[in-house]
């Protein structure tokens, strides 16, 4: 079973989330904040990690930063998650190190499809 870790700050967006990951056969962990999103990251060490880029004080991108920086975690692949579908966005997630990137509201097949990829190339 593949764990995932989802950063998300909106507790209805990650309960919501979670429980679409579950039925799907994935364990998830769930961090409110950047913060905590990247300590959990090197302390559960996910298979993947699901990155919502509107955080708060600490965003999305500067908690992918410092989970690919770290040796523990820099090969976790990252996918950003955001509300706005702009090209700027989708080339600061590359810029940062995501593997890949999906706009909210989630549509799951789609994100299923990158989840599949992404831990398939880190396989």
């Amino acid at each position: 079973m593949h764990k995932i870790l989802l950063v998300e700050d909106n507790e209805m967006n990650r309960d919501m989330l979670t429980r679409r990951l579950q039925r799907q056969g994935f364990a998830v962990c769930c961090a409110p904040d950047g913060p905590s999103g990247v300590a959990m990251a090197a302390q559960e060490t996910p298979d993947l990690i699901l990155m919502d880029v509107a955080l708060g004080e600490m965003d999305g991108w500067e908690a992918t930063q410092l989970i690919k920086s770290a040796p523990r975690t820099a090969a976790i692949p990252i996918i950003a998650l955001t509300a706005h579908a702009l090209s700027s966005d989708r080339a600061k997630s590359v810029e940062v190190g995501c593997a890949d990137f999906d706009t909210k509201p989630i549509d799951l097949p789609r994100l299923l499809g990158k989840i599949g990829a992404c831990l398939q190339k880190a396989a």
